[in-house]
């Protein structure tokens, strides 16, 4: 059971960080694709992506992205948090079985509870795979929940 605790915009302060890591599988990238529609032979034929630049399989630009509106959501701010904009810049493939590590720090707090958050994605060796900002508006009231649990999907 995971607990889910926010940071409100009151409690928030520049130069605050976080991180959140995830390992990107075979069934996670099939299912990125079925969300998205983006079947791309890049990302799902290992046999096609082998012909490619990339030599072998690569995840969707956006299932990294995807882990910083997870990061945003979930850590920092937090549960209540309302995804405004990001800029992202997409630096190097993705591939099976890399392990991202999201690293949201507040570069900046604005009126109506608005805070801009630098976003940097890195694998497992330290290399920069995304970066950008994010703006969200940030809860002000606190918060403290139990994480859903999400039904378990087999793949094939």
């Amino acid at each position: 059971m995971t607990t889910l605790v926010n940071r409100t915009y009151d409690e928030i302060q520049e130069g605050d960080s976080a991180t959140l890591a995830r390992t990107l599988t075979e069934k996670e990238l099939v299912l990125f694709a079925a969300v998205s529609g983006d079947v791309n032979p890049v990302h799902l034929d290992a046999e096609f992506a082998k012909t490619t630049m990339f030599g072998e399989q690569i995840a969707h630009g956006m299932w990294s992205g995807s882990l910083i509106s997870a990061a945003l959501a979930t850590v920092l701010p937090g549960p209540g948090t309302i995804y405004l904009g990001q800029e992202l810049s997409f630096r190097r493939p993705v591939k099976l079985a890399d392990t991202l590590t999201v690293t949201l720090t507040v570069k900046e707090k604005l009126s109506k509870n608005r805070v801009i958050l630098d976003t940097l994605v890195t694998n497992q060796d330290g290399e920069k795979v995304v970066v950008g900002t994010a703006t969200v508006m940030a809860p002000t009231e606190k918060a403290e929940l139990t994480a859903p649990v999400l039904p378990e999907i087999k793949i094939g």
